[in-house]
Parts: C-alpha cells; sequence; structure tokens
C-alpha cells in the first residue's frame, strides 16, 4: 500500500505542479494585459497632452500671425494715405480737379489738332 500512497502523493504534487504552471501563465497573461493597458492609458494622455500643447502654440501662432497682418496692414493704409494727400486725391474736390483736367486734355488735343491742320 506504501507504493499506491506514493503513486497518489505524487499525482497530487504533480497536479499541484500542473496547477500552478497553469496559475503562472494566467498570470504572466493577466500581467501584460495590464502593463498593455497601462501604456494606452499612457499613450492616450501622452497624446492629449500633446494635441493640446499643439492646439495652444497653434493659437499663439494664429495670434502673433493676425497682429503682425493689422501692423502691416497699418502701414499701407498710411503709406497710400500719404500717396493719395501728395497726389490731391484725398481732397473733397477730387471730381472739380477731374474735370478740370480733362478740360486741359480737351484743349491740348484740340491746339495738337490745329497744328497738323497747318503743316
Amino acid at each position: 500500500m506504501a507504493a499506491k500512497d506514493d503513486i497518489k502523493s505524487k499525482i497530487t504534487e504533480a497536479e499541484e505542479f500542473a496547477r500552478k504552471i497553469w496559475l503562472a501563465g494566467l498570470g504572466a497573461y493577466g500581467k501584460s494585459v495590464d502593463e498593455a493597458q497601462g501604456q494606452y492609458e499612457k499613450l492616450t494622455t501622452d497624446a492629449n497632452k500633446m494635441f493640446d500643447e499643439l492646439v495652444n502654440k497653434g493659437e499663439t501662432l494664429e495670434t502673433e500671425a493676425k497682429d503682425k497682418f493689422k501692423e502691416t496692414t497699418s502701414e499701407v493704409e498710411s503709406r497710400v494715405a500719404d500717396v493719395r494727400k501728395k497726389l490731391g486725391l484725398d481732397s473733397d474736390d477730387t471730381d472739380q480737379k477731374i474735370e478740370e483736367l480733362s478740360a486741359k486734355v480737351d484743349a491740348l488735343t484740340e491746339a495738337v489738332a490745329k497744328l497738323a491742320a497747318n503743316k
């Protein structure tokens, strides 16, 4: 009977060892799932953080570009106003000046026509 008890003991030890191997495999799987989930959560958090940083940087650059555009536009408008003023185009009598210039051009055209006819 001792041999039978010895065999039962060995079978029990083998079953317990097989169970431990199964549990170790199951534990390894669970640990890898936990680590993968942790890495996924970390990547998601990092990606969201990076996205938010990029949005903030984009907003800053957009504001700077708008300010620069406004500054440049103001400078151009100022220069155009100066040129218009120098050319006398900013005064209220622009229409009158155009009429005067048209009359002078008509008079010159008539004078040239007369000179051409006398030749």
